[in-house]
């Protein structure tokens, strides 16, 4: 038997806080796309059951037709049971528009009142969503059968210690020995699998697509092969596209071309359709050329959207400043007669050497 773990797809996801209305709207289509051709991929590949291990809206308000094409995929794959338990972002009224006239069998449910299980022969899928008051007692109610070969999900944020906000805790170690083989959890949005006892692992299938700078590198969902209670995992990624942090060291020597040349080396390798933030660090000259606007209007064309920051300190020069008579010179003579870290007045200087020259300050 085969089955997909995804969680955390977020779908209808508002995406505006790096891009433009038009970029974000086209994020927001590609995400459901992904999601469309995770569902095509398990009709394809003999999947009998997608878990989705929370989150699969953002925000209470969704779109009608983002609802309509993930009720469509529903529809349209009776051969796919799809066990959706909610998350902390699943408040909109989606169970509404597939209970009732409109049910649909092959969408199982789970609820926060009880652990429920839905058997597939060897294999058994439980789950309960989180709140404030189950999460203390999780293991102490889930009663599994060790002849059979058992999934669980939940979602939430592991940890064997509880903080103020409990709702969204998972305390592995009541988990640990309750004859689990597969944990499959939603809430963390990057891929991880670990061992949780001697019989059975966990595993966050993180998101299917990134949508922020948080959530970087290779999204996707996880392919369970259940044979002879063995049960043997795959990560496989659909994303239409990746989000890639690159940091890119610079030196106190380097001429702007030479800064944008070794920017051009760092990003060599990532695809033209993707996302990119790049970040500047090392040390600069006071009176080094660094125009991220200028930088950043180089890349722009390259890729799907380019963000850059500048975190680079400045490299003082105490004795060339000593005897200039100019105001740069008496504003560095200044700050080096301050009692404060060398970084604070590395940043003192750098602010104040750009407001001498009339420079803008670029993020």
């Amino acid at each position: 038997m085969k089955i997909i773990h995804c969680a955390d797809l977020h779908l209808d996801s508002k995406m505006e806080s790096n891009l433009d209305r038009d970029a974000a709207s086209l994020r927001r289509e590609e995400i459901l796309d992904t999601f469309e051709d995770m569902v095509t991929y398990a009709s394809n590949n003999g999947i009998k059951v997608i878990i989705i291990a929370g989150d699969m809206f953002d925000k209470p308000n969704v779109h009608k037709q983002a609802k309509n094409r993930v009720i469509e995929q529903f529809r349209e794959h009776p051969e796919i049971d799809f066990c959706y338990l909610r998350g902390n972002h699943d408040k909109c009224n989606f169970i509404d528009d597939i209970t009732g006239d409109n049910s649909l069998e092959n969408v199982k449910m789970f609820n926060s009142d009880k652990w429920v299980s839905y058997d597939y022969g060897e294999v058994v899928v439980s789950g309960m969503e989180l709140t404030k008051e189950n999460s203390q007692t999780l293991g102490m109610n889930l009663v599994l059968d060790q002849e059979r070969t058992n999934i669980v999900v939940l979602h939430g944020q592991e940890s064997e210690y509880q903080g103020k906000d409990k709702t969204e805790i998972i305390n592995l170690q009541l988990l640990k020995n309750k004859h689990i083989d597969y944990l499959a959890l939603g809430h963390i949005h990057e891929y991880k699998e670990a061992k949780l006892d001697e019989r059975g692992i966990y595993c966050y299938s993180g998101c299917l697509e990134g949508r922020g700078f948080d959530e970087c590198g290779e999204k996707g969902f996880v392919v369970l092969d259940i044979e002879e209670g063995h049960i043997s995992t795959e990560f496989v990624s659909l994303a239409r596209r990746q989000l890639h942090e690159v940091p890119v060291e610079v030196t106190p020597d380097m001429t702007f071309k030479e800064m944008m040349a070794l920017t051009n080396e760092s990003i060599a390798e990532i695809p033209e359709k993707d996302l990119v933030k790049i970040i500047f660090v090392g040390k600069v000259n006071m009176d080094a050329e660094i125009s991220i606007r200028r930088l950043r209007r180089g890349l722009e064309k390259d890729f799907f959207f380019v963000k850059m920051y500048d975190k680079t300190s400045v490299l003082i020069d105490y004795e060339k400043f000593k005897n200039d008579k100019s105001l740069k010179g008496e504003f560095v003579r200044l700050l080096a007669s301050q009692e404060m870290s060398e970084e604070r007045r590395g940043d003192i200087i750098e602010i104040g050497m750009r407001a001498i020259l009339g420079e803008e300050l670029e993020e």
